[in-house]
């Protein structure tokens, strides 16, 4: 089965940004999509952003504008760019792959914004 590992993530100040990033261990064309889901404590999962094989993206509508996903195919690797961090950006985000409508998920790496 695929391997996602996911680096980055942290803790920076309201506007400050932080960049996220997710390696699969096999071609990412095998997906249908990458990108993150992120859960915060005693709330839903909610999805962040995706890339689709066609370069399609998708973006909650609480990131739109402050967000950006982007892929090196060569490195099977996906990035999440966050900029304009606020303090509801907390949360922990989990990379996924689908393939069809199933998931496969990263160990999840914390975000906090906090001042």
């Amino acid at each position: 089965q695929v391997q996602l590992v996911e680096s980055g993530g942290g803790l920076v100040q309201p506007g400050g940004s932080l960049s996220v990033a997710c390696k699969a261990s096999e071609n990412i064309f095998n997906f249908n999509e990458m990108g993150w889901y992120r859960q915060a404590p005693g709330k839903e999962r909610e999805l962040v952003a995706g890339i689709n094989v066609g370069g399609r993206t998708r973006f909650a509508d609480t990131v739109k504008g402050r967000f950006t996903i982007s892929r090196d195919n060569a490195k099977n690797t996906v990035y999440l760019q966050m900029n304009s961090l606020k303090p509801e950006d907390t949360a922990v985000y989990y990379c996924f792959v689908r393939i069809l409508t199933r998931h496969t998920w990263g160990q999840g790496t914390q975000v906090t914004v906090s001042s």
